[in-house]
């Protein structure tokens, strides 16, 4: 009878393990399945015709493409641009680098910003156009005349 018991309780560990594993493993699968299953693609996946034929034209322009601009995201066009950012020591594996479009002159047109050169700012009405009720308003909460 004790040897039993003691077959018994050495058997134990080694089914308990087994049987702890085969359920890890299959919760494992399971969740990577879901992860899967659930994945959202993040980011641009495609570049419009009209920004392929500008970029193309700035590669052009830069000695990076030869041809006329087609507006396709074509093998020809990725490999000029992967090599112009490879050029400036950027990343080379995703879609072109914002600092790649930005020095071939493609970057976000600031020229009417508030802060831009020779920007028109209209001037603020005079203080006798605000009622006096305002202004009273504005004495009061600032403290001035107290």
């Amino acid at each position: 009878m004790a040897i039993l018991v003691t077959a018994g309780l050495m058997a134990s560990p080694v089914l308990a393990s087994t049987a702890h594993t085969s359920t890890t493993a299959h919760h494992a699968h399971r969740l990577a399945a879901h992860r899967r299953s659930h994945h959202t693609v993040r980011g641009q996946q495609s570049i419009d015709s009209g920004r392929a034929t500008e970029i193309q034209q700035a590669l052009i322009r830069e000695h990076y493409l030869n041809g006329d601009p087609s507006g396709k995201w074509d093998p020809a066009t990725i490999a000029a641009m992967q090599k112009y950012q490879a050029d400036q020591g950027w990343q080379t594996k995703l879609m072109p680098d914002s600092r790649a479009l930005k020095k071939l002159g493609l970057g976000p047109d600031y020229s009417n910003a508030l802060n831009a050169k020779n920007a028109n700012f209209s001037s603020a009405p005079p203080a006798a156009a605000a009622p006096a009720a305002q202004n009273a308003g504005f004495a009061a909460a600032s403290g001035v005349n107290q």
